[in-house]
């Protein structure tokens, strides 16, 4: 076997075995590949599987330096974040090696890579999430259905913090929506989201103003025209309502799932209940959250204390 068709079967590994998205299989393809482009070039010859347990410390590290330099002429170089995940790509790689074909490479595992800063996430405030489907509801410039729509996106977004791609993935069928829903996440994850009011109301406005006719299995969201909403479109409308609200240009629709994980901690949800509402595979993601939660008691008494 080559080193081509290792790395060929590695995705197909991916992709049926593990059930990476697509993106995900995509971003660590395009990572090996251009790994493996490297040795090649570096030692003007073909591959083979025995040649990547040979690979040192020193040839990945080279090859790290070189994507970090811009690589081929016209590239602009990578940052931190995406020279670490070309590591973590690599890794994962020579794992499935080791486990799969019996080529181990342990000089892999001690290279290790830029230390990154951790952010916290970026939620808006409660008022602010109300501002923003209060002002998508009241746009005189859209069709009532349009509007309703919009309105019923961003309160699914905030009321049971979903991914775009999450939400937008809703089908006919599951109208109108059950006091809990299935929803299917990163990796094929699924998990139990339970549904507000409020959140089967605005939708249940959006379906009695839907000028089109869909079978179950079409998606519930559609634009003007008729086809299935885009996670674009969503992006646009935050864009839009942001700036007519004067907010930060961190407002984004993520910031919706964001300020549904702190609006719930701050009212005193346990995180292990956060945890399996967001779908994360590790409560460390979660516990970013108590960060945001603590720094936002410390802005307020420190505003608030008459001492301080």
């Amino acid at each position: 076997m080559t080193a081509r068709q290792a790395y060929q079967a590695w995705l197909d590994y991916l992709t049926l075995e593990r059930r990476a998205s697509p993106r995900t299989v995509r971003a660590y393809g395009d990572n090996v590949l251009a790994y493996l482009n490297f040795l090649e070039t570096h030692r003007g010859e073909a591959l083979s599987l025995s040649a990547l347990g040979e690979v040192s410390a020193a040839d990945l590290r080279g090859y790290l330096a070189f994507r970090r330099q811009g690589g081929e002429p016209g590239e602009d170089g990578l940052a931190p974040r995406s020279i670490s995940q070309a590591l973590s790509s690599i890794r994962a790689f020579h794992r499935y090696l080791d486990q799969r074909h019996g080529v181990a490479n342990a000089a892999v595992e001690l290279v290790r890579g830029p230390r990154l800063k951790i952010g916290l996430p970026r939620p808006v405030s409660e008022d602010q999430a109300r501002d923003l489907i209060t002002e998508a509801a009241e746009d005189t410039e859209r069709e009532p259905w349009e509007t309703a729509r919009d309105e019923a996106v961003l309160t699914l977004l905030w009321g049971c913090g979903l991914r775009i791609s999450e939400a937008l993935s809703l089908r006919m069928a599951d109208a109108p929506l059950a006091q809990a829903i299935r929803i299917t996440g990163k990796g094929g994850k699924t998990r139990i989201v339970p549904v507000l009011d409020a959140v089967r109301e605005a939708i249940d406005v959006y379906l009695n103003e839907l000028p089109f006719a869909l079978a179950p299995d079409e998606p519930l969201f559609r634009a003007k025209r008729g086809g299935p909403l885009s996670p674009r479109h969503v992006q646009g409308l935050v864009q839009t309502l942001r700036g007519r609200l004067g907010l930060s240009d961190r407002v984004t629709p993520h910031a919706f799932r964001h300020a549904f994980a702190t609006h719930l901690l701050g009212a005193g949800a346990d995180l292990r209940a956060i945890q399996d509402l967001l779908g994360h595979a590790s409560l460390s993601t979660t516990q970013r959250y108590t960060q945001v939660d603590a720094a936002g008691l410390l802005a307020a008494y420190q505003a608030a204390h008459p001492k301080a």
